[in-house]
């Protein structure tokens, strides 16, 4: 192994660690009593009784929105990469190296979105203490002695109107007094969010299941760049007119570029969504969350499955399936500025150049050609053969 190699294995390791300690201090704020936000005896949003078994627990929770999508992105990074994109005589090292990138990349998204869904919500928690709706029934508040423990209100209302602090509560179980001041944002609802519906991009991404679209360049059915690897035998394989800049492929209307996924795919992202759906109502149900705790929990998963998912993966519609590639040696702790990201682009800028250069040099061809045969430049083949017209097509 060089040292360059050793390099990026360390920046992503060093990534990992970073996802760890995210979730581990996390956990750390879960230990932590929340603030205790004072509140009143009469309050009927708080009034719902205590349910001890729960829909969904704490521990079904972990297994359906970690173990389960981590086993499910290992399964497909194995099985079904690279996929029948792959030339014949690659060698089978390459294929595998591939497949571990695709399931470091498939874990890496996921134990981001759960750490970061994890290390918010925990640390929101404590900070709000917003009491849940069983709350009263996790008290057991002393009814005969509230009046030394008010801490405001509208007395001149009829009967009073008193805020009191948790100090009036009798329940000797610290844990279940604590977990009843933390009910914003809701934990199930953001973790299983953050989970399932980064299971439902990764999956609409490998299978293919999207709205049909256009892309927004020229369509080339012979197109290579969603190939998993660009091989001799891939070079081999594709007609000469379709790698050649001066000759491009037949032309193809814009309703035959793309077409509906099969309709039995469908479940495969539609499952796991819904399966974070009925995890939030349970909180509902087990009247362990407001509503707007539950849609609030729900839209910071959506927003950290999402940005994990973009983070390590390609769009779904313009990305065949694949994650982004490693990032450079050079650039593996960091790119600085005016580098333009983490990828080395010193290569694709000389093919670039020396597919200007061959581009150039046909055009001088055609125009010596076009001087010998006596073509003049006002029937139109000067502009249909300029370089510019070369280059866009």
């Amino acid at each position: 192994m060089t040292r360059t190699s050793k390099r990026l294995i360390a920046s992503y390791v060093l990534d990992w660690i970073i996802i760890l300690a995210t979730a581990a201090i996390g956990a750390g704020f879960w230990k932590i009593t929340p603030n205790h936000r004072p509140f009143t005896l009469t309050d009927p949003s708080i009034s719902f009784p205590y349910v001890e078994k729960e829909k969904v627990s704490t521990t079904t929770l972990f297994l359906v929105s970690l173990v389960a999508p981590a086993i499910i992105t290992f399964a497909i990074a194995i099985v079904f990469v690279p996929g029948p994109s792959v030339a014949p005589g690659t060698p089978r090292a390459l294929i595998w190296k591939r497949k571990l990138w695709e399931w470091n990349t498939a874990w890496m998204g996921l134990g981001l979105s759960l750490a970061l869904a994890f290390f918010v919500t925990q640390g929101m928690k404590n900070l709000f203490g917003k009491p849940r709706p069983d709350l009263l029934s996790r008290c057991q508040p002393d009814y005969e002695n509230q009046a030394k423990y008010r801490l405001g209100g509208f007395p001149t209302v009829l009967n009073g109107v008193f805020l009191v602090s948790a100090t009036i509560c009798q329940q000797k179980d610290k844990g279940i007094l604590n977990d009843g001041f933390s009910s914003f944002p809701s934990g199930h609802s953001s973790y299983s969010f953050a989970g399932l519906l980064y299971l439902s991009l990764f999956l609409a991404s490998k299978f293919q299941v999207t709205v049909p679209y256009l892309l927004p360049f020229s369509y080339n059915p012979n197109n290579t760049s969603y190939s998993a690897f660009t091989t001799k035998a891939l070079s081999k394989n594709s007609s000469p007119s379709s790698a050649s800049p001066m000759n491009p492929p037949p032309f193809t209307p814009l309703r035959r570029q793309s077409a509906a996924p099969p309709l039995y795919l469908l479940p495969l992202p539609l499952i796991p969504l819904c399966t974070a759906i009925y995890i939030c109502s349970t909180r509902f149900s087990d009247f362990r969350h407001h509503g707007f705790d539950i849609l609030f929990g729900a839209l910071m998963g959506i927003v950290f499955a999402v940005f994990a998912f973009r983070l390590y993966h390609l769009p779904i519609t313009r990305g065949g399936g694949w994650s982004w590639g490693p990032r450079s040696m050079e650039r593996a702790f960091g790119a600085g500025v005016g580098l333009g990201g983490y990828v080395m682009r010193d290569t694709a800028a000389l093919q670039t150049k020396r597919g200007d250069e061959e581009v150039g040099e046909e055009w001088s061809k055609r125009s010596d050609r076009q001087e010998t045969s006596g073509d003049s430049y006002g029937n139109g083949t000067a502009e249909a053969s300029s370089p510019m017209h070369v280059l866009a097509r």
